[in-house]
């Protein structure tokens, strides 16, 4: 191969991956304490957008919209991305310490939702179970530390 040819194909790859890259994963900034000693304010977080199809596990940390699509309700605070733990995903039990939900299981499409430090987090004790449709993506990992 010729090294004129293969010099644009290496560059044409190296796009397509990047676009492809842009396209899956985005940076995210957490603001407040919500998500202490995991995610500090001024943390950087790389994210996976949720594909159709993929499920969010419990435990994992997500980035949900706060006026998402369908659902009808919007969710109060300040940004519009909010970043959280998924403490239970559909068919977990749901602790009756949640009030306002009246499912004995998280139904399927529907997942609760907490922050690690529940002193100065605003999340599903009073939002209740979020639909899947306002999960933004998945958290990788974090990028920048304080």
């Amino acid at each position: 191969m010729r090294p004129v040819l293969l010099a644009c194909l290496t560059t044409a790859l190296a796009a397509a991956a990047a676009l492809a890259a842009r396209r899956t994963l985005h940076v995210v900034e957490v603001h407040g304490e919500s998500m202490e000693p995991a995610l500090r304010s001024g943390d950087r977080v790389l994210v996976r957008r949720l594909r159709p199809g993929r499920r969010v596990r419990r435990g994992d940390v997500v980035v949900i919209t706060r006026v998402g699509p369908g659902e009808g309700f919007t969710l109060d605070g300040g940004t519009n991305l909010v970043i959280k733990r998924a403490a239970a995903v559909a068919g977990d039990p749901v602790s009756p310490e949640f009030e306002g939900s009246e499912e004995a299981r998280v139904p399927p499409g529907r997942l609760l939702v907490l922050g690690d430090n529940p002193s100065r987090s605003t999340d599903s004790r009073q939002w209740g179970l979020l639909p899947e449709s306002r999960i933004a993506g998945v958290v990788i990992r974090r990028l920048h530390t304080r």
